[in-house]
């Protein structure tokens, strides 16, 4: 059965969060930029995006609203500042920090997002975002021009179901106007965006590595099933 409608997570799929040393610039009066060594930032970022399993260093306190993260914004927000006070930032920090986390200018587009979305237009195939998030990415695809190129937001805070529950893939695959079985999820996570398979969409995995180092698995996994795209 031909492929009708592609399916994108966001974190680690179509952007990555990567903040760079503006992430702290302007926090504090005299601020000399990262408190964190390099390897111990590179750890913070990993434990603000892993899609699944649990949470880095949280107390036992916190598990229930760890699992419940991306349902309801609060519940986020007291889950990931406890994260980055964890990590040795100072509280006072923690905060701003976060507002940055979901802030899109802290977000970087992989180099073939862009050129995947606009292959897929013009190719007629349908698109949606279906991510665990509780802030509406359509800001951070509007940065790099290509927030009207998906037609289907499926975010987990506006529909009250957090993936791996096949609800959201039922969902996206619903308002394209199409089976699973005719879907593509392209995902990071074989636990969250694996579940797509249960539901019968074929499903792609890729690594969510820095945006320099991955500059056209998106591409890559759309040709493996047919699908051409523009070059990244």
């Amino acid at each position: 059965m031909a492929i009708r409608g592609v399916l994108f997570d966001f974190s680690g799929t179509l952007f990555r969060l990567e903040p760079g040393p503006a992430w702290f610039r302007g926090l504090t009066p005299g601020e000399v930029g990262s408190p964190l060594s390099e390897d111990a930032e590179a750890e913070l970022i990993v434990a603000l995006t892993a899609p699944a399993g649990e949470g880095a260093g949280l107390p036992a306190s916190l598990a229930d609203a760890w699992r419940r993260r991306d349902l309801d914004p609060v519940l986020h927000r007291t889950v990931y500042e406890a994260i980055i006070t964890g990590a040795g930032i100072d509280e006072e920090l923690a905060t701003p920090l976060y507002h940055r986390l979901i802030h899109p200018d802290y977000w970087r587009a992989y180099p073939d997002t862009a050129p995947a979305l606009r292959g897929l237009r013009a190719a007629g195939v349908g698109t949606a975002v279906v991510s665990n998030i509780v802030w509406d990415v359509r800001a951070a695809l509007a940065r790099i021009d290509a927030a009207e190129l998906v037609d289907e937001y499926v975010l987990s805070y506006v529909e009250g179901a957090m993936k791996p529950d096949r609800r959201l893939f039922a969902i996206a695959c619903d308002r394209l106007g199409i089976a699973p079985e005719e879907a593509l999820m392209i995902g990071d996570s074989p636990e969250a965006d694996g579940a797509a398979a249960e539901l019968g969409c074929r499903v792609e995995i890729v690594p969510p590595l820095r945006t320099d180092e991955r500059p056209a698995a998106l591409v890559a996994a759309l040709r493996r099933h047919g699908l051409r795209t523009e070059p990244a």
